[in-house]
């Protein structure tokens, strides 16, 4: 699937990915190639196959891992006894994303 340097600048923008014009060149084209081994799958006929909920282990008929057992909480002091800086029953980070 073919895509613009346009479209490839959006995403990599929404990723707030700053790239350079060599690096916008390579991530469209690996973009193209991405969606092209979408599309390859997108065909293959999937008639007949179950889908699946776990692909890493064998599961038995109910796949859960332990059982869910309500506990208590560790509420709020207990979660910013540690934290260096909180305030208000917050914790408190420094601003990292700017735009």
């Amino acid at each position: 699937m073919k895509i613009s340097p346009e479209q490839a600048a959006m995403v990599a923008d929404l990723a707030n990915l700053d790239l350079s014009p060599e690096e916008l060149q390579r991530i469209t084209h690996d973009l193209e190639e991405i969606l092209t081994h979408m599309e390859t799958l997108n065909r293959a006929d999937t008639t007949g196959v179950e889908p699946m909920a776990q692909v890493l282990f064998d599961a038995a008929a109910s796949p859960l891992l332990r059982a869910d057992e309500p506990r208590p909480g560790i509420g709020v002091e207990g979660a910013l006894s540690n934290a260096p800086l909180s305030g208000a029953g917050h914790f408190k980070v420094p601003k990292v994303i700017e735009r």
